[in-house]
């Protein structure tokens, strides 16, 4: 697996890539890797070869090893796209998942981590980062306006390596598994994204059977890298946590010494200061019962890679779930975008990847109001591949159909007795896109502002607040409902 032919010095390979910082991959051009768009210009991977053939000077290649030999250390470069936070403000994030190798059934079997091909490509890591300065998606050639913006040397941390270490060996013994029980074991491969995706933290396996799949380090955990390197600093936990199942253990503690106590009671036993009367109150105590100081989920280094969301669930004394749950603000500039589709959304990156960790509540009465609700437990929710096939994909169908139609429009509220306008509480009449709604969808479009004078989204010249996605209560419920507590 050695690497003898691109050797550098670390000296050299900063000289070069200090070079390249804030100019376009097309001005670093220097041996024309961009002519070859003319001829194909759905080429994929041609920012990774200007980086490759003009800057560090060697010809692509498809092997297994690392790319580069550094002062006698394989290296494997990765030239990744970044481009702004569509949620943090000066932010940057990850554009899409990582790709690292092959899976490869026949023979991840016999392979240890440490000298596995997944590893080998992740031992030692040269980032170089370049900016997909553009809303909408562009052919290869318009990746010559891109700039460079950053470079690293990358090694993941010794907890970070136990993680992808025991991502692994799901993969792995997920597939010795299927070998080892069933006589046409390849027909069984199909299952392995789907199954195995709500247990790992940092990769999954994309894309699915019968195509050949390739490990991959999911966005969130790449997004967390690109962050690091420009600045932001997130809070470590005490405690170190390689896996769900140890989160899920941790929960589990959580409950049986916490289960029974009101919202207040938990503010007080943590010295919860501030806006405590807020319903956010409920992430912080997440927070607080893991040992962390920050206010968000997403503060944390380790949720933050894992994409795991926090929720707050208020049930009835039946079961029954209280409100709906608003999920995300819908991102127009891909929706509106048809080169854009629903496999390589944001939208369904949401549903994919993340989980949410939900702190599930008790409210005594209707009335209640929400700090004297109790505690009552830990439930962690994944969406699976059908729900997300027939509940998520038809509802950004409808969206784009409405909007490439031209069939979107502005719906008056009336009153449905007297057939009279209805106005809020500024005088504004209330109205709203004909998106797809609650009563008819478990996933749901609704608007959201707080200034309800504002609306400052326009859409085929129609005006309207924020649109969020939600998910329907009852359904919530259901899904509870099903899922043991941690």
């Amino acid at each position: 697996m050695g690497n003898k032919e691109h050797r550098y010095t670390k000296k050299e390979i900063i000289n070069k890539l200090d070079a390249c910082l804030n100019k376009t991959l097309g001005e670093i051009d220097i041996n024309n890797v961009f002519e070859k768009t003319k001829a194909n210009p759905k080429i994929t991977g041609i920012a990774g070869d200007v980086i490759e053939q003009s800057v560090l000077g060697y010809p692509a290649d498809n092997r297994q090893a690392p790319d580069l030999n550094i002062d006698g250390v394989e290296t494997e470069l990765k030239t990744t796209g970044i481009r702004q936070s569509k949620t943090e403000k000066g932010k940057y994030e990850a554009k899409e998942p990582m790709s690292i190798t092959a899976v490869s059934p026949d023979s991840i079997v016999d392979e240890e981590f440490e000298n596995s091909n997944f590893w080998h490509k992740l031992d030692h890591l040269l980032f170089v980062y370049y900016l997909y300065a553009s809303s909408i998606t562009v052919k290869a050639a318009d990746y010559a306006n891109f700039p460079i913006k950053g470079y690293e040397f990358y090694e993941f941390s010794t907890t970070d390596l136990q993680i992808l270490k025991n991502d692994w060996l799901l993969v792995k013994n997920f597939i010795k598994k299927l070998q080892e029980d069933f006589d046409d074991y390849k027909a069984q491969y199909p299952r392995l994204s789907s199954e195995l995706r709500k247990n790992l933290l940092y990769i999954d396996t994309a894309p699915k059977w019968p195509h050949p799949p390739r490990f991959r380090l999911k966005r969130a955990v790449i997004t967390n890298i690109v962050q690091a390197h420009f600045g932001e600093r997130l809070e470590q936990l005490p405690i170190q946590y390689n896996s769900y199942a140890d989160i899920d253990s941790k929960c589990h503690e959580l409950t049986e010494r916490f289960s029974g106590k009101t919202v207040r009671e938990l503010i007080d036993y943590f010295e919860i200061t501030g806006n405590v009367i807020n319903k956010s109150i409920s992430e912080r105590i997440i927070v607080k019962m893991f040992g962390g100081n920050v206010t968000k989920m997403r503060d944390i280094e380790l949720f933050d890679k894992i994409g795991l969301i926090s929720k707050s669930i208020v049930l009835t004394t039946e079961g029954l779930r209280t409100e709906d749950m608003k999920l995300f603000r819908m991102d127009f500039g891909e929706i509106c975008n048809p080169g854009i589709g629903f496999e390589d959304s944001s939208f369904k990156d949401y549903f994919l990847d993340g989980q949410m960790l939900c702190i599930v509540f008790e409210e005594p009465s209707l009335n209640s109001a929400f700090e004297e609700n109790k505690f009552i437990g830990f439930k962690r929710i994944n969406f699976s591949d059908d729900f997300i096939e027939k509940k998520v994909e038809p509802v950004w169908n409808k969206i784009r159909q409405l909007i490439f139609n031209r069939k979107l429009v502005d719906v008056v509220v009336r009153n449905r007795e007297t057939n009279k306008l209805v106005f809020n509480r500024t005088g504004v009449v209330q109205s709203a896109p004909n998106f797809p709604k609650s009563k008819d969808n478990i996933v749901f479009v609704r608007g959201s502002s707080a200034d309800s004078k504002l609306k400052p989204l326009c859409i085929n010249g129609i005006h309207m607040y924020n649109q969020y996605l939600w998910l329907k209560g009852s359904y919530i419920a259901t899904l509870l409902s099903t899922k043991d507590y941690l």
